[in-house]
């Protein structure tokens, strides 16, 4: 299906976005821990694949330099196209040019980029619901705004394949 380059959170920036999950799926938003394989984390992408060598790609990402943990505060909610709904950070200075990087590593390899990951279209967020119907908005603005903002802190990054949830950690956080 696709691979992503994610980043990922800290224990206790899991926690939340996982308890904000299951607010959400008591009161009946399907969420990202029951869409599909059910084996989703809680992450925000630089970029996603839609056709991809997995070692070629790792070993690319992981020829980045380490540019170290952060952290990044989701204050507002975003909803996409076709129901998905998410946490959209403010971004620092840093963000972009860090996925920019990892965009221009993947491709490199002769990775497919799909076209919402692609520099200067990228909008960085954190999916919550892949498919929410319009009436469902109102139920999860409300359950979202009950914890915004949310400061989550970003400590590793990881390849994580979207059809299994298959997930290999990498060993620097690009």
């Amino acid at each position: 299906m696709a691979l992503g380059v994610c980043l990922l959170f800290d224990g206790r920036s899991e926690r939340a976005l996982r308890d904000l999950w299951a607010r959400l799926e008591t009161v009946g938003v399907p969420t990202l821990s029951s869409h599909t394989h059910g084996r989703h984390h809680p992450h925000l992408s630089y970029v996603v694949l839609l056709d991809w060598d997995l070692d070629a790609v790792r070993t690319a990402v992981e020829s980045l330099a380490d540019r170290g943990p952060f952290e990044l505060t989701f204050d507002a909610v975003a909803a996409f196209r076709r129901g998905r709904v998410a946490l959209a950070p403010a971004v620092h200075a840093d963000l972009v040019p860090r996925q920019q990087a990892v965009v221009d590593a993947v491709r490199a390899t002769g990775a497919l980029v799909h076209k919402h990951y692609e520099i200067g279209r990228w909008l960085p967020h954190s999916s919550l619901v892949t498919r929410a119907r319009t009436d469902l908005l109102p139920a999860v603005a409300a359950a979202v705004y009950e914890v915004l903002p949310l400061t989550v802190t970003v400590t590793r990054a990881a390849l994580i394949d979207s059809a299994t949830g298959e997930l290999w950690r990498l060993d620097t956080l690009p």
